[in-house]
């Protein structure tokens, strides 16, 4: 059509009309669009980071996997194995230290903090894992181990010989061989302090005297540990575990630490239970040291996509208001959270009560906003299957994986690993040869992968650097795999669950009902009518729960999953739920009412949020 027809007929009202209003229709509809994207932006919660999707796994590397056959498990090993992560729905990976190291303390005294110890392989294997997990949808966690370094360190060799720039980069003292400084005690027992008749003076050890403490009041030292920092980030790690962060420093005048027993003769104290560590644990500069590695973290986080994690590990024990400050404060954050260890005493009380006693510590003492965790394992402890019984790894599992917050499963603990039996010609741990009741040897042992030699941990040669279970041939991962009954299967199961779940992994936390074998708990979320009730029974016989008060709860509920399968898929009434001796339940029902409303007290949630199902997303409420 020419020109001059089109102008034409445009300037006629009955077609200029209509594309005025075409035109100011699509105005006003882009603009509501703008409006509604910037509404749902604006009230939308904030969305879960990596560490706090997934269950963290931690790796004891030297008994993951052996790709060698030197009897000793190394990077490639766990390389190999990485859609075993995939499998339990795991993203978040922390391997214990691989750093080049003399082994006095299994790679927790390092000689080299930017080098692999060719037990486990070399800077390429280490690479090539890291770009494979990465691939794969994986992170990586790397221990940290800032406290002290090995004796073969160079900067202690130089200190030792009194080097201008590296003589204050260790804590020393005038000393002479018979008369110690004062009456500190090591972790490992005896002296803190070790004559050195190099430089003539002692050394801080709040380890083995292998492992010589850092001073952090030096600023050469600070700033070394941050370009350690910075060179693992650059290398793309995703966060680090920080070891003993509570030791970091001690105080300077070096006075002796108060007896727990005032009357205990001084020449006979060489444990650390007995002397109050008051001096020597939690001092003054810690939390500002911690916050500037957080610093330093948070400039690599930057990167779209990369944040870069942060948890910090410290056995405070009843000291539990210690262990939150490593949250940091509204204004200035530290770690993502501190390890929360005490649900490693769930073996010495088994009751509903214990348990509700051990999560509130966590949950009541928390600050408000912040992500829990919980840990149930790890290699200085024994195993919770060995500890407690296997039937109890059960209930454990299921409470880990449907608590609030992030769990972290120590490797073996998804199969029901038990620990070994140790020779006193076989112990390999520091601690052990010690003394051999605090041996860690038993809960190290090599993972049971298949019924094949060695459980498949080393299928090369006969070595293992410690002997493997007997049990291998039925507790396993291959086994297990093909049973649907088996303790993997309903972590697997579980870890699914808690990730799709919306009330699993971001909703309210209720306590609900708790007794000498009974410990119960709701888990929901404001708008979604889907919720959970867990019912465990921790005891020593069978319980009936009647939950019949709860007015929130319909009458008739649903077994998801029980750690009996049987079970699972049957109905049970409110009134009447039966649960056998370390038997656990996971009950879905639908609701409309909210439990949490009236029960403020028994509620917890660290960032409250609300489900909009007409247009299926979260929302601030």
């Amino acid at each position: 059509m020419p020109k001059e027809v089109l102008l034409l007929y445009s300037s006629q009202a009955r077609y200029r009309v209509p594309r005025q209003i075409l035109f100011w229709l699509t105005v006003a509809c882009t603009l509501a669009l703008v409006a509604l994207t910037v509404t749902v932006i604006a009230l939308s919660p904030r969305c879960l980071s990596w560490w706090q999707a997934s269950p963290v796994y931690q790796v004891y590397p030297r008994s993951f996997r052996d790709s060698d056959g030197d009897g000793v498990g190394d990077l490639k090993g766990i390389q190999e194995k990485l859609d075993y992560f995939q499998y339990l729905n795991i993203k978040s990976v922390w391997i214990s230290p691989f750093y080049r190291s003399p082994m006095r303390d299994f790679g927790y005294d390092v000689e080299d903090f930017m080098a692999i110890d060719p037990l486990f392989g070399t800077m390429q294997d280490f690479e090539e894992l890291l770009a494979e997990m990465h691939n794969k949808g994986l992170k990586l966690i790397m221990d940290f181990i800032p406290n002290h370094t090995s004796d073969r360190h160079h900067w202690f060799n130089l200190s030792r010989t009194r080097d201008e720039h590296y003589k204050d980069y260790y804590v020393w003292t005038d000393c002479n061989a018979t008369a110690l400084p004062n009456n500190w005690v090591s972790v490992f027992g005896n002296s803190s302090w070790t004559y050195d008749d190099v430089r003539g003076q002692c050394y801080l050890h709040q380890f083995l005297k292998e492992q010589p403490d850092l001073n952090f009041r030096n600023p050469h030292v600070r700033q070394e540990i941050i370009d350690i920092i910075r060179f693992w980030l650059g290398k793309g790690v995703d966060g680090f575990r920080m070891d003993a962060v509570k030791h970091l420093f001690e105080a300077a005048h070096l006075r002796d630490e108060p007896q727990v027993d005032p009357h205990q003769p001084p020449e006979s104290i060489n444990s650390e239970w007995h002397l109050h560590h008051d001096y020597t644990t939690s001092q003054l500069g810690l939390h500002d040291l911690l916050r500037e590695w957080r610093a330093e973290m948070d400039i690599y986080s930057r990167e779209p996509g990369r944040y870069r994690f942060m948890v910090t590990e410290s056995y405070d024990y009843h000291e539990v208001d210690k262990t939150m400050m490593y949250y940091g404060t509204p204004q200035v954050k530290e770690s993502d959270f501190p390890f929360n260890f005490y649900l490693l005493d769930l073996p010495h009380n088994t009751s509903g009560f214990w348990v509700h006693r051990l999560v509130d510590l966590w949950m009541a003492n928390m600050p408000e906003g912040q992500w829990p965790n919980w840990v149930v394992g790890n290699h200085d402890k024994p195993r919770i299957a060995s500890s407690a019984g296997r039937n109890y790894a059960r209930v454990v599992n299921m409470l880990l994986l449907t608590l609030p917050g992030t769990p972290t499963t120590y490797y073996g603990e998804e199969i029901g690993m038990e620990n070994i039996n140790v020779t006193q010609s076989q112990i390999q741990d520091p601690a052990g040869k010690y003394n051999a009741s605090a041996s860690r040897d038993p809960q190290r042992s090599p993972m049971q992968w298949s019924g094949d030699k060695n459980a498949g941990f080393n299928d090369q040669t006969n070595i293992t650097w410690l002997p493997v279970h007997p049990d291998f041939k039925t507790i396993n991962v291959e086994v297990q795999r093909e049973d649907e009954t088996s303790l993997l299967a309903q972590y697997r199961f579980l870890s699914t669950l808690r990730q799709s779940a919306l009330p699993l992994h971001r909703g309210w936390f209720c306590y609900i009902h708790t007794d000498a074998n009974i410990f119960s708990y709701i888990r929901e979320l404001d708008g979604l009518d889907r919720a959970f009730l867990i019912v465990l029974n921790f005891g020593k016989e069978s319980a009936v729960t009647d939950l019949s008060s709860i007015i929130e709860l319909p009458e008739q509920l649903r077994v998801l999953m029980s750690t009996d399968r049987t079970k699972d898929g049957k109905g049970l009434q409110k009134s009447r739920i039966v649960t056998a001796a370390q038997e656990g339940l996971v009950i879905e029902y639908s609701t409309h009412t909210r439990f949490h409303f009236n029960h403020k007290k028994q509620c917890h949630v660290s960032e409250k949020a609300c489900y909009l199902g007409a247009m299926d997303i979260l929302y601030r409420c």
